[in-house]
């Protein structure tokens, strides 16, 4: 099957404008654009057939063209990743089997959270749409409710099905846990920001207007629950690496912090 990789990039992010072009301080003193560590893991995947940048900005195709990556220009008009991945579809006229949205504020993504999802798809012909899901450490969970103690938007929680189908997505900490009787393991999954499609499911998303819970929280995978479409939440291992996405410029020290600690 034909897999294809699509990173979506924009420039005017309402929490941090110009995120995919910030920089991160690497283990070595060097440093690199958010752009560019995400082309890198996304590369590091098996079994892709084509990595793309998918952007409508002139600056992020000149930065991602630098560093060797194949750009997209896409419509100014898409709302999130998945409409931009869309859009890249259909402009770019690929022909693929699934389709990998690995997001361009993810650098810290391993390669076999995003083969995990591959292969769920690959096995599995109901599912039209997959997502990776990670049971919460004790460093992430305190990372979630320091964001909300702080009013900040941290990252993402999802809650699912004895099927793994996924009932909501969320920016507050779902299921609620008590603090005085934290369990352990954490029942909080922490969302990665990562989408494998079929073709099919892709198209039918930019057939859907944006639904009020999708527009409530701000997450674009509601679109899909909101329309009856199911997506699969596969429960990947960190193998003892810490993962973050960089949604706010408070981020930036944690993700170089475990940049670090992997070097």
């Amino acid at each position: 099957m034909k897999t294809v990789i699509l990173i979506p990039a924009r420039y005017a992010s309402t929490r941090y404008p110009g995120k995919p072009l910030a920089e991160l301080t690497l283990a070595d003193g060097s440093r690199k654009s958010l752009i560019q560590m995400s082309y890198e893991a996304a590369k590091q995947v098996s079994g892709v057939d084509a990595v793309y940048v998918a952007t409508d900005d002139a600056r992020i195709k000149a930065a991602a063209e630098a560093f060797g990556a194949d750009v997209i220009m896409t419509s100014e008009s898409c709302a999130n990743g998945t409409e931009r991945c869309a859009n890249a579809l259909e402009r770019a006229g690929l022909s693929a089997d699934i389709i990998v949205n690995l997001q361009g504020d993810a650098p810290l993504t391993p390669p076999w959270f995003v083969e995990a999802l591959i292969e769920e798809v690959k096995r599995d012909s109901t599912v039209g749409m997959a997502t990776p899901v990670l049971r919460c450490d004790a460093e992430t969970y305190a990372h979630f409710t320091e964001d909300r103690r702080n009013g900040r938007v941290g990252g993402t929680t999802a809650v699912f099905n004895h099927n793994n189908d996924a009932l909501y997505f969320s920016k507050e900490v779902v299921p609620f846990v008590d603090p005085g009787k934290l369990p352990d393991p954490i029942p909080v999954f922490h969302h990665v920001g990562v989408y494998a499609y079929r073709p099919a499911a892709l198209a039918a998303y930019g057939s859907w207007e944006a639904g009020p819970l999708e527009t409530l929280e701000g997450l674009e995978q509601l679109r899909f629950l909101e329309n009856g479409h199911p997506i699969r939440c596969v429960e990947v291992d960190g193998r003892g690496r810490v993962f973050w996405e960089l949604n706010n410029p408070e981020d930036v020290a944690r993700i170089e912090s475990v940049l670090r600690k992997q070097a």
